[in-house]
């Protein structure tokens, strides 16, 4: 058991080394209970023990108990990014307040500039603009403290992790063309006809006469991946009441959606992919919640806000008000990366109650909407991003989590070697599993 000396404590501290050691951790207030520790041991304080202490220094965020700028001027160690710079210690830098810093989201409680749809932007972000979203930057520190710590203490242990790979899907549009409204497929005949889309109006004929499968209906491929790479995926459904604006999904009424909706619950984990417009209302998140709990007959606690919608606290708040205990939102809609720094899971903090909240957050690192949409990436570049990633995340021993869209994995001209691109990444990742 790891033991971290501080005169000082906080529910900063507390929570950090939480995240970082799991429940491996002890921290004391106490130099005697220090001294007499058989085991590993940090000293974080500026004062030294012993002559050969495991010391590191306090920058002082986590002693802090407001929100404030504050400088995180960038350096190189070990040939990774670091700040919150230290004179003295095992460390050149204060890894602990590092860490709160990006798992805080700390810089998302300050003034920031907006993308288009109202998110914090990516290019706010310290990681952005130090060129280290693509890491997951507070493994890597762990990796390199935990040799430091094995060398100090020959007997020192790091608890075990393992890691895993979570495919996620968000279903926002279930069907191209099946049960659909009446008007908006009438409206799409004659739009492909007069624009001179002809291989759209053809196959929206063939869909409608039977004599094609709907492209976007690619639920059976992917159980045969699943099967295939014993992969246990999570579903999140966008269940909208009306249809408006980026919300346009079958609408939760129709018994097709309920029926995708069962089918995938019997055999999956499903959850909740909050509207855009319950984004604005208590009500109608509440409303989307118990649509998904009647239609599976389960409790729903797991949920992803769609076009990533959110805001740090209030979102998050909300969720929990709402019962909602797991979030899969955390990353950016601009570019595939670490939004935390952090490949696994963590508790939220709220830290404008300075709180340890019930909510646990699932960061994810890649989407298929951002490679292609937002990066502009030709289906080679994003496969080398996406296998990137995957080996990152794998060397940290961390959780790789992606989100996929089944409209971008069809056999649609524009879309199938998106399709194969994906199945290949699973084949040469897991076949040999």
């Amino acid at each position: 058991m790891l033991l971290i000396y501080s005169p000082n404590t906080s529910s900063r501290l507390s929570y950090t080394v939480s995240v970082l050691f799991k429940n491996e951790v002890l921290v004391t207030q106490d130099a005697a209970i220090f001294l007499s520790h058989a085991g590993a041991r940090i000293n974080y304080s500026e004062q030294k023990i012993t002559p050969n202490d495991f010391q590191i220094i306090p920058q002082g965020l986590l002693f802090q108990d407001s929100i404030h700028l504050q400088k995180t001027n960038c350096f190189e160690w070990k040939g990774i990014i670091a700040f919150f710079k230290t004179n003295g210690g095992k460390l050149p830098f204060d890894i602990f307040s590092a860490a709160f810093y990006l798992l805080s989201r700390y810089e998302e409680y300050l003034p920031y500039a907006v993308d288009e749809y109202g998110r914090y932007a990516h290019t706010n972000s310290l990681a952005f603009k130090n060129n280290f979203l693509h890491l997951p930057l507070i493994q890597l520190w762990q990796l390199e403290l935990e040799k430091l710590l094995q060398n100090n203490f020959q007997e020192y242990s790091t608890p075990v992790q393992e890691f895993a790979f979570l495919p996620t899907y968000d279903i926002d549009i279930a069907y191209s063309y099946l049960h659909q409204p009446i008007i908006k497929n009438l409206y799409g005949f004659f739009r492909d006809l007069l624009k001179g889309k002809f291989e759209l109006f053809q196959e929206r004929a063939n869909v409608y006469s039977g004599n094609q499968q709907d492209p976007f209906d690619q639920y059976h491929w992917l159980d045969l991946l699943h099967e295939q790479f014993k992969l246990n995926p999570i579903y999140f459904f966008l269940l909208a009441k009306k249809r408006k604006y980026v919300d346009k999904n079958i609408s939760p009424t129709k018994k097709a959606m309920q029926e995708l909706i069962k089918k995938h619950a019997a055999k999956y984990q499903v959850a909740i992919h909050p509207s855009w417009q319950s984004a604005d209302s208590d009500i109608a998140l509440r409303e989307e919640i118990k649509c998904l709990s009647e239609i599976t007959n389960q409790s729903v606690d797991k949920s992803r806000q769609h076009y990533l919608r959110m805001t740090i606290p209030d979102t998050y708040r909300r969720l929990l008000n709402a019962g909602i205990l797991e979030d899969y939102t955390l990353g950016y809609a601009g570019m595939n990366g670490f939004r935390a720094s952090y490949a696994g899971a963590f508790k939220w903090y709220d830290l404008k109650n300075e709180t340890v909240t019930a909510l646990e957050i699932h960061p994810f690192c890649y989407m298929d909407a951002t490679a292609i949409f937002e990066q502009r990436y030709p289906v080679y570049e994003a496969k080398k991003e996406l296998q990137g990633l995957y080996d990152i995340v794998k060397k940290v021993k961390g959780e790789m989590i992606c989100i996929f869209h089944n409209h971008f994995l069809t056999d649609q001209p524009e879309w199938v070697e998106w399709k194969k691109m994906y199945a290949n990444f699973l084949k040469e990742n897991f076949d040999k599993i």
